[in-house]
């Protein structure tokens, strides 16, 4: 199955993505997924040690609905200052993180996409993006690193709303502009660069603005503390 439909953060909506900036804040590891209604669930991992995954009543992370997954089918722990995924074999149809079956534990990185039968976890640690060599999960590295100041300046001006509590909807070119000091028509020349470089140019106007709030946070273009 390809990563676009199994990654829970794949079109998701501006108060979805809203949602994981405030966990981002917090700087504790956390977990995204949709559950079988199609809504998208987080899942903090602060002040745990151990979190298991499967189906019924049993488990912390409950996957009913999904029949690739074993009652009992994986389970995180954390070791060392690091969240580990373990499959012990205690799945039928196995434990997954970027398409390599887990043989046992496998320590995870910041935004590495688990997957248990047809669900797909991403894993979060917001420590870890700050830090040196944070996954792109959308963009290439050469994107992002081909931005100017000013860009990402836009960029941050444009996402701002999210991380602020004012609203889960990204500013408007007016709002930009005051915030980066530039004229309306001089910050939309710069939203018709970014749109392009983010490959977003085709879409209708009325999505462009919050798939690319969305992509420059996921990039790493933007960071949640930015946004303070």
């Amino acid at each position: 199955m390809a990563e676009t439909h199994l990654n829970p953060t794949f079109e998701q909506s501006a108060p979805e993505l809203k949602r994981q900036i405030e966990l981002e804040r917090v700087g504790a590891p956390f977990l995204v997924l949709r559950v079988p209604s199609g809504e998208q669930a987080l899942v903090a991992l602060g002040g745990r040690e151990r979190l298991t995954i499967g189906r019924g009543a049993d488990v912390d992370v409950d996957l009913e609905g999904d029949e690739g997954v074993s009652r009992l089918h994986a389970e995180l722990e954390l070791v060392g200052g690091s969240w580990l995924v373990v499959d012990d074999g205690l799945s039928t149809n196995g434990t997954y993180v970027e398409d390599e079956r887990v043989s046992g534990r496998r320590r995870l990185k910041e935004r590495d996409l688990i997957r248990i039968g047809g669900t797909g976890i991403l894993f979060r640690d917001p420590a870890l993006a700050e830090g040196p060599g944070a996954t792109v999960a959308v963009g290439s590295t050469e994107t992002v690193q081909m931005l100017t100041d000013m860009q990402r300046s836009v960029l941050v001006a444009l996402c701002r709303p999210y991380g602020t509590g004012e609203g889960s909807t990204p500013a408007t070119n007016k709002e930009i502009a005051e915030a980066v000091f530039l004229s309306v028509d001089a910050v939309k020349g710069h939203l018709r660069v970014l749109f392009d470089r983010f490959g977003l140019a085709d879409l209708p106007q009325n999505e462009k603005r919050a798939r690319l709030a969305e992509q420059a946070l996921r990039s790493g273009a933007v960071r949640a503390s930015d946004l303070g």
